[in-house]
């Protein structure tokens, strides 16, 4: 029971007592499964509405961390060595570190490459999605999505798809919005207007 009690920090890294005005910020306490780094962030955010001085802020971000941890965070907190954390920034380096497993993982603007079109029929399905995927992968140049959704799509799928398909074959895009608006101005109206009268015909057919 002394090894759980014990506290972790140094007395020097917590010269002054938490002020009686000090409120815990209403964060989500840390379970190990999201970034350690997004909570030591939300943490030391959240404590800005308190009104502390700087020398009490240090104070406060050592002693308060480990009520922002639950499971088995909690007890890596309580095993951590008696008097072993000099600073809040110590504390905080050692708790990342400790849970790097739980970081995330960037994207790499490679993966712009890994969204295919698959089996799916509609191109208007494929080109929404690779847009969507596109806007999430940080720093993607404009000519490598461009590349991208063309070597990816499959003009097995539908007419539309081999039409767009031989249309940057013809007239290759440098940029993602060349490659929208050849879709746009030549495939998605006669798509659509495809899909409708498909929707029609299975309606009369009832």
């Amino acid at each position: 029971m002394d090894k759980y009690s014990q506290q972790p920090w140094k007395p020097s890294a917590t010269p002054l007592p938490i002020p009686k005005k000090f409120k815990m910020p209403d964060i989500p306490k840390y379970d190990g499964t999201t970034d350690p780094r997004d909570h030591v962030t939300a943490f030391t955010t959240g404590l800005k509405g308190n009104d502390l001085t700087k020398k009490e802020i240090e104070s406060v971000l050592v002693k308060i961390f480990g009520e922002t941890l639950t499971k088995g965070e909690l007890k890596w907190y309580s095993l951590l060595p008696k008097n072993s954390i000099d600073s809040f920034a110590e504390l905080a380096d050692s708790f990342i570190k400790a849970h790097s497993g739980a970081q995330k993982v960037e994207k790499r603007i490679e993966d712009i490459f890994k969204i295919k079109q698959g089996d799916t029929k509609l191109l208007r399905e494929f080109v929404d999605r690779f847009q969507c995927e596109r806007m999430m992968l940080s720093r993607v140049p404009d000519n490598w999505a461009a590349m991208a959704f063309a070597s990816n799509l499959n003009e097995k799928n539908s007419e539309a798809t081999r039409r767009l398909k031989e249309s940057l074959r013809d007239f290759p895009a440098t940029t993602w919005n060349d490659v929208y608006n050849i879709y746009n101005t030549k495939l998605r109206i006669k798509e659509d207007t495809i899909i409708q009268s498909r929707k029609n015909e299975r309606v009369s057919s009832r």
